[in-house]
């Protein structure tokens, strides 16, 4: 993956940035590498500093309505403090730490409709420029495919997923939104629940498995919101009998989970141009997870995403550049 650009700050004439990305996807915890290329301009430039952004597109829930803003969450110095001479060509490597919380992109090499992307900033000449938007592919831990392939496997089926700015109250999460696959139940769960949200918040020890169940009403009541969450090492993922464990944690969140009449108990939504972000801790169903066997991979047939999710995909991916341009002013805010 490659985008060049000439940069702006020295008008006509100045150096060129080219930023080439490892070919293939990352994973959640693991390293993005690649090399910032620098071709000199006409004349001599100082450069001060080459930063790599990561970025991602997230909602923001209020009483009143869903906002859309643009998220930097993390940040890697790649070089700097250095002349780059006219007509030279210098190029620097980087081996940048992805989080351990990075959003899933893809499952079983299907788009999910979640667009990141990486952004190269360069300064020279007292000024800052951002290059464009470079698409990042991050693909599922072993652990979130385990869980995943189970759902399928008990017939719920994949309905969408997105980036929720706020943050999940008694928990680990360290980056300020969080992840949300939408799954419809099957046919003999449909009475009960209308969907179930899965989020998953990694670490280098494991993952929180976080469910959201949309319950639905009887005779004598509305419907209502149950939550639940369970751990998982990964150490153990391959001793584990996944479709019994999702079974069971699944019957754990409809039966015993306790009723949340609004999120705000246990979720913590900001304003994406706001910059804060509170915790509200609330109470959680907490369960570890062990067992024996595995789930075998084989394509998590409930939950595939197919072509037209792929498309919508690729339509975001064409768009994206124009959309993190056009937010850069609400950027700063979201940084703190």
């Amino acid at each position: 993956m490659v985008f060049k650009r000439l940069l702006g700050a020295l008008g006509a004439g100045g150096p060129s940035v080219d930023t080439v990305l490892a070919e293939g996807p990352v994973l959640p915890g693991g390293t993005l590498t690649g090399e910032v290329r620098l071709g000199g301009g006409e004349a001599r430039a100082r450069v001060e500093d080459i930063t790599l952004e990561l970025l991602a597109r997230v909602e923001a829930e209020s009483e009143e309505d869903e906002h859309e803003g643009v998220v930097v969450f993390e940040r890697h110095h790649v070089g700097g403090d250095f002349t780059l001479e006219a007509g030279e060509e210098r190029v620097l490597p980087f081996a940048l730490a992805v989080p351990w919380e990075t959003p899933t992109t893809e499952l079983y090499g299907q788009s999910l409709g979640i667009v990141l992307g990486v952004r190269t900033e360069v300064a020279l000449g007292g000024a800052r420029d951002k290059g464009d938007l470079d698409p990042l592919v991050v693909s599922a831990l072993p652990v979130q495919e385990a869980v995943l392939d189970a759902f399928g496997r008990l017939g719920w089926g994949f309905r969408s997923a997105d980036l929720e700015l706020g943050r999940i109250g008694g928990t680990g999460q360290r980056l300020p939104f969080y992840q949300e696959i939408e799954l419809t139940p099957p046919p003999a769960l449909a009475h009960a629940v209308n969907e179930v949200e899965v989020t998953f918040l990694a670490s280098a020890t494991g993952a929180e498995v976080v469910l959201e169940a949309d319950k639905r009403g009887g005779l004598l009541g509305g419907g209502h919101d149950a939550l639940t969450r369970f751990t998982v090492a990964h150490a153990d993922v391959p001793a584990l009998d996944w479709a019994s464990e999702v079974d069971g944690w699944i019957t754990h969140l409809l039966e015993h989970s306790s009723a949340y009449g609004d999120h705000g108990s246990y979720y913590s939504h900001a304003d994406p141009y706001g910059g804060g972000h509170t915790d509200h801790h609330g109470h959680t169903d907490h369960h570890e997870s062990r067992g024996a066997g595995r789930a075998v991979l084989a394509g998590a047939a409930g939950l595939a995403v197919g072509a037209a999710g792929g498309l919508v995909a690729a339509e975001v991916i064409d768009e994206a550049g124009d959309w993190f341009e056009g937010d850069e002013g609400s950027e700063d805010g979201d940084e703190e």
